[in-house]
């Protein structure tokens, strides 16, 4: 049996199987059916073994070169290095779908298996009818315009092209994309559970409690992600940089900007029974996000060098992105009288205060964001005109949001709840304060100039000082366990978050950037930093042929930018070099080497201080989120809100 018949043969398995699921779970819920726990195990489980059978299926192909798969044949060579051949099932629409598919009936199984006692119960019902429409129709897009294994003839001794040049020659490529769809896709459960929760008009903190940890996961895998894929573009695309404000970087940013006020305002719905519509119009509001960026990615209407190419699949992503929207704004509207706040927000100085300010930037943020990636696409459709919004919008207006966040992050922390008095205040901030003044004073003796810069540094100091008081005080209390917990996980995360935001500010507001012609033995200086050039070598591999240029920094060790040409893509690109330091990152890049007999180079030198921070950061949100998932000491509320559902807690 052929490759494209066994894929074939498991996304019908997967359909049949989401579509006979949805149809059990709907006929328990409305009492025609009695205990449907068998039959929904075994469901799921025909289910996640059709998505893992497509995914090796696709995998052999890929490996084998079966190029009488037509994804193979548009994608797959025989040069494509091994481990480049295996991500090369994510490398283009079709395969990202079926990966896709895979991550998300591996999430339902976790669902079944952590509910496994409570199917009965009409909250887990419902959540699993949610899950299972999605899964159906991520099913139905392998069926329809997203097969990825429709055939091919191919004529003797042929070879595809393989992925785009530019997926396959970092590692990253292996990692990046995958860790992203684990986020993008581990927010279904907590919207599955609030849709849920609004169908059974149980919209105490129930949902909340159960969904707790999958939210932290998915929002730590994506932060993950979307540091991931900066490194990846800092190190392949050889522009210098590493976040453009591109549409497809902003369509992963979006989810998680809202995602991050999610976890945040359900600490207030948990304490104090308030922000009930926030929270569930924010956990739609990322799912719906998530669906929206794959609608980016992968139609092809914008332009980005992250997106697919043109497809028949924007429409159908885009109707169950406007069904997602209309039939879960219709479900908050109807269930609005019963998520009015048994609470209400006493000061405004008070952490709850602070968290509904935090919401409202990150909506700001999320709104800004979102008016600056899709304003393109309204004006096309009116007038047929083709724009662009570059970085200065973005910068301008995401600007003054970002110093109140960090600001926030500072203040939030400390505060009581209900009502902070000035004494409190000014004992808990006197310490930040001070770190925060010597973080400026410290920047401008090392040279650090410019308003923006510094304010960036004075706050990230004083969130710094703010989470490290925190930390400090949770160890005296509890030893190594104060350091776990979604408390004290989520100051980890902070300082994460904080080491990003600096080294954001400094790279951009003191990056230098400047172009040399050189030939052998000639030196260029720059920023202190000398830059001698050694001359070029070509070397052949199995899939291109670069040419090396070497370039020795400082006298010491000797980095090799070069330019590749891929023979079956008819494409050259550059492929940069990194020296990374705790201080700086010198990013090399050839432009061109000229021709004639002198073996020169064009070359381009970008000198970006604290690079590696960010890096760094993403490893601390990593670890942060690993410790905020963990259990830690329990505390109870300082007064009585809506119980949580004991079936769910």
């Amino acid at each position: 049996m052929s490759n494209s018949s066994l894929g074939a043969a498991a996304v019908a398995l997967g359909v049949a199987a989401s579509i006979t699921g949805l149809v059990v779970v709907a006929m328990s819920l409305t009492n025609r059916r009695g205990n449907w726990k068998r039959e929904i195990q075994w469901l799921v489980g025909a289910m996640a073994f059709a998505a893992v059978a497509a995914v090796v299926v696709m995998e052999r192909a890929l490996i084998t070169r079966d190029f009488t798969v037509a994804y193979v044949a548009e994608n797959g060579s025989s040069t494509t290095p091994a481990l480049f051949n295996f991500a090369t099932l994510w490398a283009a629409l079709e395969g990202s779908i079926l990966l896709w598919t895979m991550i998300l009936t591996g999430f339902v199984v976790a669902v079944v298996v952590k509910f496994r006692d409570q199917h009965d119960d009409p909250m887990v019902g419902w959540a699993l009818f949610t899950l299972f429409v999605v899964t159906t129709f991520f099913f139905m897009l392998m069926m329809g315009p997203a097969n990825p294994f429709g055939t091919f003839d191919p004529s003797p001794g042929f070879d595809g092209p393989g992925p785009n040049p530019l997926l396959q020659n970092h590692v990253l490529m292996a990692f990046h994309p995958p860790v992203l769809y684990l986020g993008y896709v581990g927010f279904t459960v907590p919207f599955a559970f609030a849709i849920s929760a609004l169908i059974t008009g149980r919209v105490g903190e129930g949902w909340l409690v159960a969904t707790r940890r999958w939210t932290v996961m998915a929002w730590g895998f994506l932060t993950l992600g979307i540091v991931l894929g900066a490194w990846w573009s800092y190190e392949t695309l050889g522009w210098g940089g590493y976040w453009a404000w591109d549409p497809v970087e902003n369509a992963s940013f979006l989810p998680w900007l809202t995602g991050t006020a999610f976890i945040h305002s359900v600490m207030v719905q948990e304490r104090r029974g308030m922000l009930r519509v926030w929270n569930l119009s924010l956990v739609v509001a990322t799912f719906s996000l998530t669906i929206l960026g794959t609608f980016i990615t992968r139609s092809g209407i914008l332009n980005s060098v992250h997106a697919f190419v043109e497809s028949g699949i924007g429409p159908w992503i885009l109707t169950f992105f406007g069904l997602i929207v209309v039939v879960s704004l219709g479900l908050i509207a109807w269930r609005g009288d019963q998520l009015r706040s048994p609470g209400r927000i006493d000061s405004p100085v008070s952490r709850e205060g602070a968290f509904l300010a935090n919401n409202v930037l990150f909506a700001a943020f999320a709104f800004v964001v979102l008016l600056g990636t899709i304003f393109p696409l309204f004006v096309e459709a009116v007038d047929g005109r083709t724009i662009s919004v570059g970085n200065p919008y973005f910068d301008r207006m995401t600007m003054p949001i970002g110093f109140s966040l960090l600001f926030l992050m500072a203040v939030a922390p400390v505060l009581p709840w209900r009502k902070a008095s000035p004494g409190v205040m000014s004992q808990r901030l006197i310490g930040p304060a001070w770190f925060a003044a010597a973080v400026v004073v410290f920047s401008v003796l090392v040279g650090a100039r410019g308003w923006a810069p510094l304010l960036a540094f004075g706050l990230g100091g004083f969130a710094a000082g703010a989470s490290a008081r925190q930390l400090i005080l949770a160890t005296r209390r509890q030893g190594w366990r104060g350091l776990v917990g979604r408390t004290n996980g989520g100051m980890i995360v902070h300082i994460g978050v904080i080491l990003i935001a600096v080294a954001f500010a400094a790279s951009n507001a003191y990056v230098r950037q400047d172009e040399f012609n050189l030939v052998p033995g000639q030196t260029a200086t720059m920023s202190g930093h000398e830059l001698t050039y050694e001359g070029s070598t070509v070397i052949e591999y199995s899939n291109r042929t670069e040419r090396v240029a070497r370039i020795r920094i400082d006298g010491g060790q000797v980095y090799e930018p070069a330019v590749a040409t891929y023979p079956f893509a008819g494409q050259s690109i550059n492929i940069p070099s990194v020296r990374s330091t705790a201080v700086d990152d010198i990013a090399l890049s050839v432009l061109s080497f000229p021709e004639g007999d002198d073996d020169a180079v064009l070359l381009r030198s970008t000198i970006q201080p604290l690079i590696v921070w960010l890096w760094i950061g993403g490893i601390v949100i990593a670890i942060g989120t690993a410790m905020a998932v963990t259990p830690g000491t329990r505390r109870r509320p300082t007064e009585p809100v809506s119980a949580p559902l004991e079936t769910l807690a």
